[in-house]
């Protein structure tokens, strides 16, 4: 069953020729543009193709190219920077201007997207000056070791998209398309990568180079083979590493294709929305305001920290969220799931207890418009509630909560808090963002 099921994806996840010419042909079109505009501006700078693509281990339907431009080791940042980017827009019929640790710049090519990355031409990955200057070691490590097994990490991948564990990106906090394909390196195939996974543990180390100088705290650690300091799967959160555990043995027991292509997910309809609301008994609150302009990778730690940091105000009060989820588009949305989202006016407020004189007056003297009474030896009143709705709680104290610089300053500018059925039908969204935050609340429900 299991070989069944690995013909049938492989069919589906191998590029063919006519898809891996049009890929090349694009690949040396923009490489050629690079070194010629490198050139034409008397730059020291020549342009070198990464990632999957340069390995042989892109997924069929891929769009997605990296191309970084090389500069000396000797340059300047500033050089980097400014020549990096002037470079890559002279290329670029169609971009967006990014920023990592340098700036960057995404492409568009018809229905490809490139991102084109300035980055050092350092002698080794222990001299690197930026994170990516360690890519074209990892291109160079990969490519020499993955040879023959190239079919293996694509299904791998597309094994890790189909459970959602897939990129390292702290959207998802994932397993990186590297990270799988050391993965094959160490234990040369899908099928035996699964089967170990799924006997994994909390703090399993992998050294694929024997290396051990790495001392981590993540609950997976990939020893990088060009720099030990570095643990590959730092970005893989506790849930992910996981699902993947979890998604391996279940994979081993009963073999499916769905483990790869799962079903699409549908929308979900106002109707569904009160349905589930109803099924499970709990209130939604949804914080909504205009997304700050940052990329995904500074934008979801804040949104992140955001979510723990309102529902720490929450409990501070006695309102109880059970769950939370964060969703960007062109409108950000901290979701709240409240078991506890109204409260009684008042709230009982226990003082000293009747032994102890000295606290005992003063409590008394300080309450003494309450009407302080004794239960159980001690004294105690009822103070009235400033909020007993959570939805008002927020929407007087949310500014002052840990948010994260971007989006303190997003919210700051203007934010609604929504209840129930009112979060099916936010304005400001267009047709695509509607139906994606609609799947984003399937899923949250349906995990």
């Amino acid at each position: 069953m299991i070989d069944k099921v690995r013909s049938q994806v492989l069919r589906k996840v191998t590029p063919g020729k006519s898809e891996e010419e049009v890929l090349q042909r694009l690949t040396n079109q923009i490489i050629a543009e690079v070194n010629a505009t490198a050139k034409e501006l008397g730059i020291d700078a020549h342009a070198l193709l990464v990632g999957s693509a340069a390995r042989n281990t892109w997924i069929s339907g891929d769009r997605d190219l990296d191309i970084f431009i090389m500069f000396p080791e000797s340059a300047t940042d500033e050089t980097l920077e400014s020549l990096g980017l002037e470079i890559a827009k002279k290329v670029a019929p169609k971009y967006e201007e990014r920023y990592a640790e340098h700036p960057y710049i995404r492409a568009f090519f018809g229905e490809y997207q490139v991102d084109i990355v300035p980055c050092f031409e350092v002698r080794d990955a222990s001299a690197i000056r930026s994170a990516v200057d360690r890519t074209p070691f990892h291109n160079e490590y990969v490519k020499k070791k993955i040879k023959g097994l190239e079919d293996e990490a694509r299904l791998l991948k597309q094994f890790m998209k189909g459970i959602g564990v897939y990129g390292s990106e702290l959207k998802t906090m994932g397993f990186s398309g590297y990270l799988c394909e050391l993965l094959i390196i160490k234990y040369k195939s899908f099928l035996d990568v699964v089967q170990n996974a799924s006997k994994w543990r909390r703090d399993i180390v992998i050294d694929i180079e024997n290396h051990r100088t790495l001392e981590h705290d993540a609950p997976l650690a990939i020893i990088d083979p060009v720099d030990p300091s570095r643990n590959v799967a730092a970005a893989v959160s506790l849930d992910n590493f996981c699902t993947f555990v979890d998604a391996s043995r279940e994979f081993l027991k009963s073999p499916s294709i769905h483990f790869f292509f799962p079903p699409q997910v549908k929308p979900l309809t106002d109707k569904g929305l009160a349905q589930e609301l109803k099924r499970r008994g709990t209130e939604l609150l949804a914080v909504v305001f205009d997304t700050p302009n940052v990329v995904d990778d500074i934008l979801y730690p804040q949104l992140y920290k955001a979510a723990r940091s309102i529902e720490d105000l929450l409990h501070r009060n006695d309102f109880r969220a059970s769950r939370s989820g964060v969703w960007s588009g062109a409108k950000s949305i901290i979701l709240l799931e409240m078991e506890v989202a109204s409260l009684p006016s008042i709230k009982k407020h226990v003082g000293p207890p009747v032994g102890s004189a000295a606290h005992a007056e003063k409590f008394k003297t300080k309450h003494a418009n309450l009407h302080p009474y004794i239960e159980d030896g001690t004294y105690v009143v009822e103070i009235p509630r400033a909020h007993t709705k959570a939805k008002d709680l927020l929407k007087s104290q949310l500014e002052t909560c840990g948010l994260g610089k971007h989006v303190s300053e997003a919210i700051g500018r203007g934010y609604r808090v929504l209840k129930g059925a009112q979060i099916a039908k936010i304005s400001g969204m267009d047709k695509t963002d509607d139906k994606d935050f609609r799947i984003f609340l399937k899923k949250y429900f349906r995990k």
